[in-house]
């Protein structure tokens, strides 16, 4: 069944004459009650075929299906669509209610199918959710689903999850999620905001929005139709601001949900831009953006260009492409290495075209945090880190920037009278040839969080070894010296600086 053949979906399932909103509170307590959640489907299907689906192959979830129990029958109804008997659907689900309101479309005999895929996806805190997109389109590009229609609406990929993972979860007022797709942002942003307002260029995602939000039981989203900032009225603020935007770099915008339809990376520095004036004091906006690489110019310098005034950031880059892998990459994404090889050498040669008109080397990944401030003298870390982290991350993300706030709050003086403690689970390494005395160096390593590590000296090792909370930095430093056989004043002098780097890094925290 073809995309473009699918029946239109309700704008938002609501208490009128269809029943829109009855019909997807009725198929959650069914889907609930076939234990159609992330953790029926692995126990169903077991831990090979549920990681196969990730990667858009069915296979393995049709043979561990071939029975008759309602879970199967909705695994291969809403997850491998296929037509299932209309008898078989009406032992498990409010079938003819769902061919009403558009849930389901007959399939020639008395078969049914599913008009959308719907995803178990598992909450931060054990709920039960499901992710809505259009068929085919669960996990994002896995099976070329750019060759489609470009207004398809994708499901739950890897970059969603990410964002997900990093967004700050202080309960707000106010939260926005600019280009919203299935949904996603705005279900997490929704059990900690009052208010949720999600927009989307394409009208069928705002659609799909208000299914994704209906069928998980949760609140109702403001949904309005338009590109990114577009359909905010005048005035308007909020408290979080999340998104994750059509951000490749392509020569052309051939895929709406993929191709942001501007020059470069103008698209991902409009959104960090255009977010500064929206947010409230104190307030968070968070996104994920791809950014270039360009000959001559440090690519530090072009993201610290994109911060808007007022704001602190933190800009974390987690991973490199040149430009060849950076175009085999979204080609394959939208199945183009398919089809006639002398079209895919032509859109092959036309993406190095417009890297190399830019002077583009190479494309950066990564996440970016802004924070609303009222310091005369915001802060922007810009970092590369490509190692492992351990998500979610919104406590760290949120813990950076009240430590930035400390830090700038204490001169060296005020640091010296302050107490301090070592963050749980740091581990220390020492790095030195075997036999030797004393170690080349001193790593200290997290194991939460950014699992950051860091080199310290003696002094620093010896530090942030003692730092329980009971004695002031100072006075450690003093016992420290008398040890040593150095100048208390020395050593006072020149230390604050390594505390400095150990509390922004997450290894000290204030007592």
């Amino acid at each position: 069944m073809s995309t473009s053949s699918l029946p239109t979906l309700p704008a938002a399932p609501t208490a009128s004459a269809s029943g829109g909103a009855d019909v997807a509170a009725r198929l959650r307590d069914a889907l609930l009650g076939a234990s159609f959640t992330a953790d029926g489907l692995l126990e169903l299907l077991g831990a090979p075929a549920y990681a196969a689906l990730a990667r858009s192959e069915t296979v393995p979830a049709l043979r561990a299906t071939r029975g008759d129990t309602p879970l199967e029958v909705l695994v291969r109804l809403f997850l491998l669509q296929q037509p299932v008997p209309h008898a078989r659907v009406a032992g498990v689900l409010p079938v003819d209610a769902c061919l009403e309101s558009g849930w389901l479309v007959r399939a020639g005999g008395d078969e049914v199918a599913a008009t959308v895929d719907v995803r178990p996806y598992g909450g931060p805190d054990g709920e039960d959710w499901f992710i809505v997109s259009d068929l085919g389109c669960a996990v994002g590009g896995a099976g070329g689903i750019g060759s489609r229609d470009e207004g398809v609406v994708l499901g739950v990929g890897g970059a969603s999850t990410t964002l997900a993972g990093i967004t700050v979860r202080t309960p707000v007022g106010s939260a926005l999620d600019i280009g919203t797709g299935s949904g996603i942002q705005a279900l997490h942003a929704a059990q900690h905001a009052t208010r949720v307002t999600a927009t989307d260029l394409n009208p069928r995602a705002l659609h799909i929005t208000a299914l994704t939000l209906a069928l998980s039981g949760a609140p109702a989203a403001d949904l309005r139709e338009g590109s990114l900032f577009e359909p905010l009225r005048q005035g308007e603020t909020y408290d979080l601001i999340v998104s994750n935007p059509p951000f490749v770099i392509s020569p052309g915008a051939r895929l709406t949900y993929r191709d942001g339809g501007m020059g470069g990376d103008d698209l991902c520095r409009s959104v960090v831009q255009g977010a500064g004036e929206l947010l409230n004091e104190g307030g968070f906006a968070q996104f994920l953006a791809n950014w270039q690489h360009v000959a001559g110019e440090e690519w530090q310098d072009r993201l610290r260009s994109w911060v808007p005034r007022g704001c602190d950031a933190w800009i974390v880059q987690r991973e490199v492409q040149d430009v060849t892998q950076y175009a085999e990459l979204w080609l394959r994404d939208a199945g183009d290495h398919r089809g006639d090889p002398a079209a895919y050498q032509a859109l092959y040669d036309a993406w190095l075209d417009e890297f190399e008109a830019r002077k583009v080397r190479a494309v950066g990944f990564g996440w970016i945090t802004l924070r609303r401030t009222g310091s005369a003298e915001p802060s922007v870390t810009v970092e590369e880190w490509p190692h492992p982290v351990e998500q979610p991350l919104g406590d760290t993300v949120r813990a950076h920037f009240e430590r930035l706030d400390y830090l700038r709050a204490h001169d060296d003086a005020a640091l010296l009278e302050a107490h301090f403690k070592l963050v749980p689970e740091i581990v220390q390494e020492q790095v030195g040839l075997p036999g030797a005395e004393d170690p080349e160096h001193v790593v200290l390593r997290q194991h939460r969080g950014m699992r950051r590590a860091t080199k310290v000296d003696t002094v620093g090792a010896g530090f942030a070894g003692v730092c329980d909370g009971s004695l002031s930095a100072g006075r450690i430093l003093d016992a420290i010296a008398q040890l040593m056989g150095e100048d208390p004043v020395v050593l006072r002098d020149r230390t604050p600086a390594q505390i400095r780097v150990l509390v922004e890094q997450g290894f000290l925290e204030p007592a």
